[in-house]
């Protein structure tokens, strides 16, 4: 097998745990709007979709552009308020893309969250030069599990996905690596490692401290 050449994150959950506050910022708003959703909605079953694909979902209708500007800035400036005072890297994650960069593998990120969310996690983290490519939602760009975002990734790197690893915690998210065409490693901030392999992840991970023998070996050798 040859060893990947780029390495595409997933943000939330992955690079920071911290599903829980976007969980209580959701609950939150979906009691102000009389929703019955639930914090496994969120966390297991929306997680990696846009805000915009999740609005309708949670009300039951659709929803207008104004409309959901609006609730996606409610929503995510009320988590951003909750998590900034926890903010901390996924245990050993700096280690970790030292030690990819130093074996030539390229990082990228591939994420559902808007972009003010990205800029409060990476500069936050002091990670924002880690990752030349960015791939977020943008016109035509559809959210997890739908490939694009990995897809997006791949093609903004120059990597075939097949050289590409992904790195997700959400069930979304592996699905969306899959079928971009990468192999996947499952963090097991939010959903269960039986989860992430039904969904197609190769490995699980609690951290970048320790990883299994056989990705240990596939990424360095």
């Amino acid at each position: 097998m040859q060893r990947p050449l780029a390495a595409v994150f997933d943000l939330d959950g992955t690079l920071v745990d911290n599903m829980t506050f976007h969980g209580d910022s959701w609950l939150t708003l979906a009691a102000r709007l009389g929703s019955a959703a639930t914090r496994e909605d969120f966390e297991l079953r929306w997680a990696g979709k846009t805000s915009r694909e999740i609005f309708p979902m949670l009300l039951g209708r659709d929803v207008g552009e104004g409309e959901s500007a609006a609730l996606e800035e409610e929503k995510e400036s009320a988590y951003r308020a909750a998590y900034a005072p926890h903010l901390a890297p996924i245990a050993g994650l700096t280690a970790f893309l030292d030690r990819l960069e130093g074996a030539g593998v390229r990082l990228a990120i591939a994420s559902a969250a808007p972009v003010e969310n990205r800029a409060f996690v990476l500069d936050g983290l002091g990670l924002a030069g880690r990752f030349p490519v960015l791939s977020g939602p943008a016109p035509g760009v559809r959210g997890k599990p739908h490939p694009d975002l990995f897809a997006r990734a791949a093609e903004q790197l120059g990597v075939p996905p097949e050289r590409c690893v992904g790195f997700e915690d959400a069930v979304n998210g592996v699905q969306s690596a899959r079928a971009a065409g990468m192999r996947v490693v499952g963090l097991l901030t939010a959903a269960s490692a039986a989860e992430l392999a039904e969904a197609g992840a190769e490995f699980a991970i609690r951290d970048y401290t320790l990883l299994p023998p056989e990705l240990e070996r596939l990424l360095f050798g």
